[in-house]
């Protein structure tokens, strides 16, 4: 099974190695309008008071490249913000993200999220017409005999069922989805541990069809600590070798364990590259990123990391690891992400 868990990722990859070329927008819509237009449940635990968008038609996200469920549009300890939206306008004909003519940054339906932003691959897709699966999204429709691209919006013709429950300091979301052959229940958790500076994101994904399941899932971490990324640190549990498309040298350091930025990245300026030597384990699941007043976050997972990707622009700062997903008819898989929150 282990070759669809790596065209799983490929599947993810191939669109990501290079953005779409596109017009400017003519017309866009400040994300303000956005926010206020969708619904929002807010959790808190004394330090940490977070809003979380739910699925819906009405929902902030409606796109179908990432999980519709628990997406965070703000997130403040002690007062400070490390999520929100990192685009300030959207405009629907835009893949992925571009500028308008005054240097704003304006996001696609289909990329303009927020917070810990999960994707996974997609599950059933041919380049021909007919229907495909993405969890946390629903069941989509492949009109042509292109190859998938997740910066496309595919029609979403069955959302599945969701339900949403949501406590003082947590929300629960279930997914039920069934296409032919392929059926699964996905609940994702969201919760605020008591008393501690700490978010807790844990899933279930339960195989109920009678076909396997193999896909991938990463998470985009659109965080946004420090304008420009000057002086951001990134620390891994093991030393680090950039694999493909390596940073400008004034840009970022990469040294032993650490990654630096080493200057204000510039407007328009991005970076993508993948970055090799996490082993098998889930040991190697242990992220720290801090500003220079050592602020920042720890982000630990329960499961080996599969690929590892590092993008930014001067909006917005991500470590993007992916995890492998392989299940048979009947089976479960159980992950967990501990986010771990400081400010100086």
């Amino acid at each position: 099974m282990r070759w669809k868990i790596v065209t799983a990722c490929v599947l993810l990859a191939s669109a990501a190695a290079a953005q779409p070329a596109q017009p400017v927008p003519k017309v866009s819509a400040p994300v303000s309008d956005l926010l206020e237009s969708s619904p929002s449940l807010t959790i808190g635990n004394g330090q940490i008071v977070a809003h979380i968008a739910p699925p819906g038609p009405n929902a902030f996200y409606r796109g179908t490249r990432f999980d519709q469920a628990g997406v965070v549009t703000s997130l403040k300890l002690n007062g400070r913000e490390f999520y929100g939206p990192w685009f300030d306008r959207t405009a629907p004909e835009v893949l992925d993200y571009t500028y308008d003519a005054n240097g704003v940054v304006v996001g696609g339906p289909d990329s303009a999220t927020s917070g810990p932003a999960e994707e996974f691959a997609p599950l059933d897709f041919a380049a021909k017409p007919g229907l495909f699966v993405k969890i946390g999204v629903g069941t989509l429709r492949q009109p042509d005999t292109q190859p998938y691209d997740h910066y496309r919006h595919y029609k979403i013709e069955d959302a599945g069922k969701w339900t949403v429950n949501a406590s003082q300091t947590g929300v629960t979301f279930i997914q039920t989805l069934k296409n032919g052959e392929t059926a699964y229940t996905y609940e994702k958790i969201l919760r605020l541990e008591p008393g501690k500076p700490r978010l807790i994101i844990e899933h279930r994904l339960t195989n109920t069809g009678s076909k396997p399941i193999n896909t991938s899932v990463y998470d985009h971490n659109f965080l946004r600590l420090v304008e420009g990324n000057a002086g951001t640190r990134i620390t891994f549990p093991f030393p680090l070798t950039v694999a493909t498309n390596p940073p400008p040298p004034d840009l970022i350091r990469v040294d032993g364990k650490t990654l630096t930025y080493l200057r204000p990245m510039k407007l328009k300026e991005r970076v993508s590259f993948l970055v090799t030597g996490f082993s098998n384990t889930a040991a190697d699941y242990d992220i720290a990123i801090r500003d220079t007043t050592g602020g920042g976050v720890t982000i630990a997972g329960d499961q080996p990391i599969t690929r590892l990707n590092i993008f930014s622009i001067d909006k917005v700062q991500s470590v993007e690891p992916y995890i492998a997903i392989d299940l048979a008819p009947g089976q479960e898989k159980r992950w967990r992400y501990t986010y771990i929150f400081t400010t100086p």
